[in-house]
């Protein structure tokens, strides 16, 4: 039988409740949760000898449990004439102290301050079915009710799904009567899913509205969120934050019923907030493999990515994390990143922390009790210290940290948190610097002693900066590039790393190296070891207007070498790299009139539009017809070489005849060539456009 509405503005009408009730006999009605489930929250405030009136009880057991442990003063009401008859039978000789009255709660009969809670569970919710004037008028009218028989210090405690319209109305209503506001959630719809009831996919909150005595003049407004049980509440600055909060929550609780009715969801990814502070501490991404096969023990893993690692393209990236999960040989496997700025203990202390959320997020079929494992690298948390963070007007918020690789070697990476999972600079730190593995509890701006003196200079970690070096080699003549001038121009300094390379490997080069924001010269120079000599000037300046200018000299500068590694700042072009103006064709004319004709230009390009990036090569080959493409294995980087004459075109023996030649001259002894480096092994790959 369905007993359910078939429109929510029957929820508001006397006959729907009547017809309701006589159908539904003498079972107890429990939509927003049985007894068990609300106790908590119910014990915490309200206390076993006040007085309560409980609004709209229907046929539900509620009132009759709290009588049952203690709370027995308590007066229920509602508009149902046959319902109120059934619980005065129900309960006439087992609880001779509770009462239940025919009463319409807009029109209540007490008087004034008469009791010290009013209690309603799902009350409001019935009545409050639409934003209507007559609906409005009514809610008014039982909210003032409400407020009318309550005592000062009394508490309007409310069991409601906190639908927007309903948090609006009744947290704007309190908020000018200056009471507080407290958000309480009380229950979450993962447990109810395979109950016979139709419940919602929505969690329950209580509002817990405590009556405050006016105060004239006064504005003060108090917005609190209690998001668990017995979790600190959290104050908020406005009743927006507050819905927002609510709506959170509510989104999350979803996305559980969601994974847990199917898999295949496509990319989900949520972060999990420390619930005092609100800030993030977990991002997990939910992976599912519809290819594995179930069996009794593969349904469900959690694998924690340690510190420092959630930049690789393994744990990063979305096909990365696929390749994991059908490696692992789970169904469904969450990633779990860990927060710079948070603290960890141990593993054990992140499993513990994580074991009861994770849960919520198991798919349908994972057997009751059944212990899930814990996956990760290395058997620890990794190692992660920030060393200075800041905010640049131009980039926004930054870190500097140093983590440890899976190699033991220490890295230092410049991270711009408005894409917190792309390494914008790396370099290794020498052997000798000592990490304690610990965030860093210097101010931002506090400095070490010589803090750049640490950096290995002779190692390049990006490897699509390795590529850029590597295409040197189409300049053909390797001694050519270590005994006579060699000019480069290189936009986008970061930590300044590929052009200090460059500096310190080819001693006869000259390199000009162009930044939009002062305060990444401050970076490189402060933390990546990065310093301007007689052969190496920055210029701070937009690298669109530099080229421009150069080109629109009577006596134009003409470069050997440029290299574009510049990064947008706007995310929602489907290219991060380079800014869409950097290979507009007009542009691309000024980049080839300062380029010497057997020069080489070199660009990194992260382009995940496919449409986008085929009209970029196109445009490039329109204005330097010999174009090569490398593709950077697990990342989303390709490094292109441009040059303008296709008949220099090099076949791929030729290519790597010439990186080979070029190593060699670079592996002469006092160069401080790295041996990790085969420039042949970077080119290998490259293919003609």
């Amino acid at each position: 039988m369905n007993l359910l509405p078939k429109s929510s503005r029957e929820f508001g009408s006397v006959d729907y409740w009547e017809r309701f009730f006589q159908q539904r006999g003498k079972r107890a009605f429990e939509w927003y949760g049985s007894y068990l489930e609300l106790c908590g929250v119910l014990h915490k405030y309200i206390k076993p000898r006040e007085k309560v009136l409980v609004i709209g009880c229907g046929n539900s057991e509620l009132s009759e449990q709290l009588y049952d442990v203690g709370y027995q003063d308590i007066v229920n009401i509602d508009i149902s004439e046959v319902v109120i008859k059934q619980m005065k039978e129900r309960n006439a000789s087992r609880r001779p102290q509770m009462s239940f009255l025919k009463m319409d709660m807009t029109q209540m009969e007490f008087p004034d301050a008469s009791f010290q809670v009013v209690l309603d569970k799902g009350t409001l919710d019935a009545v409050l079915t639409d934003e209507e004037e007559k609906t409005l008028h009514q809610v008014d009218r039982m909210l003032a009710e409400v407020g009318r028989v309550l005592q000062v210090g009394g508490r309007y405690l409310c069991i409601s799904l906190a639908q927007a319209h309903i948090l609006k109305k009744a947290v704007g209503h309190f908020s000018r009567e200056g009471w507080m506001v407290r958000v309480h959630q009380v229950a979450n719809s993962q447990d109810q899913v395979l109950e016979a009831e139709p419940r919602f996919s929505l969690p329950v909150f209580a509002f817990i509205m405590t009556k405050f005595r006016p105060v004239p003049g006064s504005a003060l407004q108090i917005f609190e969120l209690c998001a668990q049980e017995q979790g600190k509440p959290v104050r908020l600055e406005s009743a927006e934050q507050l819905a927002e909060a609510v709506r959170e929550r509510q989104q999350y609780a979803w996305l559980c019923s969601q994974l847990y009715r199917k898999a295949g969801l496509g990319s989900v990814s949520l972060d999990l907030c420390d619930g005092d502070t609100g800030e993030p501490r977990y991002t997990l991404h939910v992976v599912d493999s519809p290819t594995v096969k179930p069996s009794r023990d593969n349904h469900f893993a959690i694998f924690i990515i340690p510190q420092g690692r959630e930049t690789e393209w393994l744990f990063g990236m979305e096909e990365g994390r696929k390749q994991l999960a059908a490696s692992a040989g789970f169904r469904r496997l969450i990633t779990v990143a860990l927060h710079r700025g948070q603290r960890y203990e141990s593993m054990d202390s992140i499993q513990a922390e994580l074991s009861a959320r994770v849960m919520e997020l198991a798919p349908a079929g994972v057997p009751a009790q059944q212990q899930v494992p814990f996956l990760s690298v290395g058997g620890d948390i990794g190692v992660r210290t920030v060393q200075h963070q800041d905010c640049s007007p131009l980039s926004g918020s930054y870190v500097v940290e140093d983590v440890q690789g899976d190699d033991k070697h220490y890295f230092r990476r410049l991270i711009f948190l408005s894409n917190r999972n792309v390494v914008q600079s790396e370099a290794r730190l020498l052997k000798d610097v000592s990490h304690r593995g610990e965030v860093s509890s210097k101010r931002p701006g506090d400095l070490p002693a010589a803090p750049g003196q640490s950096i290995d200079k002779s190692y390049l970690c990006c490897e699509h900066h390795k590529a850029m070096i590597a295409g040197l080699a189409l300049l053909r003549n390797p001694e050519l590039l270590l005994e006579t001038p060699l000019a480069l121009l290189v936009v986008g300094l970061g930590g300044g790393s590929l052009p200090l390379f460059v500096h310190d490997h080819f001693p006869k080069s000259c390199i000009d190296a162009v930044e939009i924001d002062p305060s990444m010269l401050e970076v490189a120079t402060q933390w990546f070891g990065f310093s301007q000599s007689e052969r190496m000037k920055v210029h701070i300046a937009d690298g669109l207007d530099y080229i421009t200018s150069l080109a629109g000299r009577e006596v134009r500068p003409h470069y050997n070498v440029i290299m574009f590694d510049v990064d947008s700042k706007d995310p929602t072009l489907g290219m991060s790299c380079p800014p869409p103006a950097f290979v507009d064709q007009p542009f691309l004319q000024k980049v080839k009139s300062i380029l010497t004709p057997e020069g080489v230009f070199i660009l990194n390009l992260v382009c995940r539009d496919l449409g986008l990036k085929d009209s970029v090569l196109s445009g490039l080959k329109a204005v330097f017809p010999l174009l090569y493409v490398r593709r950077i294995e697990g990342e989303v980087n390709e490094i292109l070489f441009c040059q303008l004459h296709p008949e220099q075109k090099l076949a791929t023996p030729e290519l790597l005849e010439m990186a080979q030649a070029l190593e060699q001259t670079l592996r002469k002894p006092g160069r401080g060539w790295d041996d990790t480096y085969v420039l042949s092994d970077m080119l290998k790959t490259v293919k003609i456009v």
